[in-house]
């Protein structure tokens, strides 16, 4: 416990060391430092986990120094290590050193590498004081700080006007949520007089029980902080325009470690949202709607890239069904499943983008399979993963455990039930475009000529993720729902009559994912001839069009947003309020313009100037005396 402070410091000295030499370092050099340090601050996390396993897995905490001190209010710099923080700092150190080390080969020649691994690293660090953070202006700090860092990676090829729009517009849309987070922060404070984590999970059903609608909203600013973060209707817009940063980017940030900070966040303060049904259900309806969106935006996408990351958007509202169905420990695994197969997805992706010179539509690929057997071996196992192929992939065994409590929540709540079928449609579209991804990529017509990789930090990582995919990784289950249970995040439990129904759920959910497989081969390998004379059609053509831009939010943003706010800033361009408070000055310069320019010297001006002012004088004088009778 007492190294758990050096997971953070080991990647804010990498941040600082490469950001103070940016150029001068030499490539080898700022990897060894960038790798290095999120490789020893995946270090001292397994040595603090195998601590705190000793110990009997008992939550401990860390106190470094106190942050601030105002009017009693005295927030810690305190680490706090629980099974839940455990889960997430492992997930981030061991995930990120293994993306930190395939970054090391994607970026090479970069003339900022050394800029790259500095972002890199302070990534890092922000996300694990976002998680290890015992209360929440901690978590609030870091929280930021992964902002930060998410709006310089995705900018980071800046020169790029493109790039830097998409920079721009994630940091505003997630800033939204930020705000919601922080009006949550002031109301948790106002009730409970305290940020500490542990005591506000501990006493929200006392706190929160005298007044439910103030519950109510409380849990509900919680929770848009949290869809912001994890881009959730209608905060999601800003996940698919990411993906302008490099691939290891959305390796990291958004797919592994940022966009499940508010699965995170919920969990953590699972107490507080018990204590109002209402947003439970709500989070949950959000999240079905979010991942049937994604899934229809995700069949007609052709960069590889944002299909990759829809996919992304859908398995995160897998996991906020689960928070809303009160199976957190389910939606819990399913994130670090998720994190395994996606950053394998992600990394393959990029792989597969310098195969074909920095292409990324797909339709401009094709033919890979006869090329490179070991990138087709990893989308096959991370596509597999995604689609949930049963027994053969982690996906499985956690995809279909939420769907299962989603169903047996439905027995008792009707609108879970519906819900269920949300889910289960979108593993039936969810087959269909992996599918369609990895035909057209690997088998289809070769439009690119193929460039040879090779490379030892090429293809160990994703190794390593690929074997993590795979259903051997189901033994780490077990001891993920132990360590969760140790910290009181309440297990899924049901009556004995509603377990075999809820097996056979999970059965048909399987059955369903696997009729889309089957109807991906026969679209895509067997009649995409009729797939494209569809496309052409008006109708067709019409739908894909709806799809590609996934239902139209961002269109609706701009008419409803973007505009207003554009013309709002143009008439406030000239600043009227300081152009209205601007006519005093105007006039004491005309009025000493006027008088400057009576300053000419001449004493027959200046006497007439004098005998005019004296008729004015006597004139005023007479007048007030007659108005005066």
């Amino acid at each position: 416990m007492s190294y758990l402070y050096l997971t953070i410091l080991f990647p804010l000295i990498g941040f600082v060391l490469l950001a103070a030499g940016r150029n001068k370092l030499p490539e080898n050099v700022a990897a060894i430092i960038g790798v290095g340090a999120v490789g020893l601050s995946a270090l001292f996390a397994l040595i603090a986990g195998m601590g705190f396993v000793d110990n009997g897995s008992v939550a401990q905490v860390q106190h470094l120094w106190t942050w601030f001190n105002v009017g009693g209010f005295a927030p810690g710099m305190s680490l706090h290590l629980d099974g839940l923080s455990l889960l997430m700092t492992g997930m981030i150190t061991g995930v990120g050193f293994l993306i930190h080390i395939f970054a090391s080969w994607y970026m090479r020649g970069d003339e900022d590498f050394a800029r790259f691994f500095s972002y890199f690293n302070l990534f890092v660090a922000s996300m694990l004081l976002l998680v290890l953070g015992d209360n929440l202006a901690l978590l609030f700090l870091g929280w930021e700080g992964v902002g930060l860092c998410s709006y310089l990676l995705i900018g980071y090829y800046y020169q790029n006007p493109e790039n830097g729009f998409a920079a721009i517009k994630a940091f505003t849309v997630t800033r939204i949520g930020d705000v919601f987070l922080l009006i949550a922060l002031f109301m948790i404070f106002q009730q409970f007089g305290t940020l500490h984590i542990g005591t506000i999970v501990a006493n929200a059903p006392q706190v929160l029980a005298g007044d439910h609608s103030l519950a109510i909203w409380t849990s509900l600013m919680l929770f848009l902080g949290a869809a912001g973060k994890s881009a959730q209707i209608p905060l999601q817009t800003w996940l698919a325009d990411a993906m302008a940063g490099p691939t290891p980017v959305s390796a990291l940030i958004h797919a592994a470690t940022m966009v499940t900070a508010g699965v995170y966040l919920c969990c953590r303060m699972f107490s507080v949202f018990e204590m109002t049904p209402e947003v439970m259900m709500f989070i949950s309806i959000t999240g079905a709607v979010t991942l049937i969106v994604a899934g229809f935006a995700a069949l007609v996408q052709t960069d590889i890239k944002r299909i990759l990351a829809y996919s992304t958007m859908s398995q995160l509202g897998y996991m906020f069904m689960a928070v809303g169905a009160e199976a957190y420990q389910a939606g819990l695994f399913h994130m670090l499943s998720h994190a395994f197969f996606k950053a394998l997805l992600f990394l393959s992706s990029g792989a597969v983008i310098l195969a074909y010179h920095h292409e990324q539509n797909i339709f401009k690929m094709g033919g890979l399979f006869k090329h490179n057997k070991f990138l087709f071996a990893c989308f096959a196992i991370g596509g597999g993963a995604l689609a949930a192929i049963p027994f053969l992939t982690i996906g499985f065994f956690s995809k279909d455990a939420i769907l299962g409590a989603v169903w047996a929540q439905g027995q008792s709540v009707a609108v879970y039930n519906s819900l269920y079928w949300v889910g289960v449609a979108g593993a039936f579209l969810t087959s269909i475009y992996t599918f369609r991804l990895i035909w057209v990529v690997f088998f289809g017509k070769e439009n690119t000529p193929y460039h040879e990789i090779k490379g030892a930090t090429y293809w160990a990582p994703l190794g390593i993720l690929a074997v993590l995919s795979t259903g051997l990784a189901y033994f780490l289950k077990a001891p993920v729902e132990a360590a969760l249970t140790k910290a009181n995040i309440p297990v899924f439990s049901v009556s004995e009559a509603l377990e075999h129904g809820m097996h056979s759920a999970e059965y048909t959910a399987v059955g369903i994912a696997l009729a889309g497989l089957v109807v991906g081969i026969v679209l895509f390998a067997f009649a995409y001839n009729a797939v494209k004379g569809f496309a052409r059609t008006s109708f067709g053509a019409g739908l894909a069009n709806i799809c590609r831009n996934a239902l139209g939010f961002d269109a609706l943003y701009n008419i409803v947003f973007v505009k207003p706010y554009l013309l709002i800033a143009k008439i406030l361009g000239r600043d009227p309020i300081d152009g209205l408070w601007l006519v005093l000055p105007a006039i004491v310069k005309g009025g000493h313009d006027f008088t400057s320019s009576r300053q000419t010297g001449s004493l027959r001006e200046y006497a007439s100037s004098m005998s005019l002012g004296v008729v004015v004088l006597l004139m005023i004088l007479i007048v007030i005396q007659v108005v005066g009778k």
